[in-house]
């Protein structure tokens, strides 16, 4: 990925706390010497070294996956329109935003550590319930007939790279007034933005 190295963030711990409340990624591989992505939850394990998924077995994104061949998980968060009129001078328009992007080599799982995925990753999501679902309460047979129908998976990770776009390369002015611009928006990812901006302001 391309981050000039003002919007670069090399911290790990940074990195790794935004794709635990950015869990939602797209999956990229090669299929028939094309691109393919699909949409899905993932799971980052406690030390940030792996993460764990799964895909419908009518994916046929599965039966390209190789231990030879690296995948790509890409994590978006917060992003939003900045309008070159809050400058104190004649620019261009930009957008904000901040993007993970983790590669590795991948492997299928199955049998108990299928389930031990999938019922983290279920109790994960549920946990804000009122009611939860979990896999305890779910009939056996039922449960074995759903699992027949994906395909779980571990990455391990091998890099990642990190673009915080915030509006680092701008003065002071600019800056603060960005923030104020974005709070007058009602879109939430907006105020998102501004958030992180003031939680990270250079000045």
């Amino acid at each position: 990925m391309y981050v000039p190295k003002y919007y670069r963030n090399n911290n790990r711990e940074e990195q790794l706390d935004f794709i635990r409340k950015n869990s939602f990624g797209m999956l990229i591989n090669e299929v028939d010497n094309k691109p393919w992505a699909t949409y899905i939850p993932f799971i980052l394990n406690g030390d940030g070294t792996k993460l764990t998924s799964h895909i419908s077995r009518g994916n046929i994104q599965w039966k390209h996956f190789s231990a030879e061949k690296e995948v790509m998980v890409a994590f978006l968060g917060p992003n939003a329109y900045v309008s070159s009129s809050w400058y104190n001078h004649e620019n261009v328009p930009t957008w904000n935003y901040i993007a993970v992007h983790v590669y590795g080599h991948l492997r299928i799982i199955e049998g108990d550590e299928l389930k031990a995925s999938l019922k983290e990753l279920m109790d994960r999501y549920e946990a804000d319930s009122v009611n939860p679902v979990t896999m305890e309460k779910m009939t056996p047979s039922y449960l074995e007939r759903e699992i027949r129908g994906i395909v779980a998976f571990e990455i391990t990770i091998s890099q990642i790279e990190a673009a915080f776009k915030l509006s680092q390369n701008r003065d002071k002015e600019d800056y603060e007034n960005i923030i104020t611009e974005l709070n007058k928006k009602e879109e939430s990812n907006a105020r998102e933005v501004a958030k992180e901006m003031k939680n990270r302001c250079p000045y």
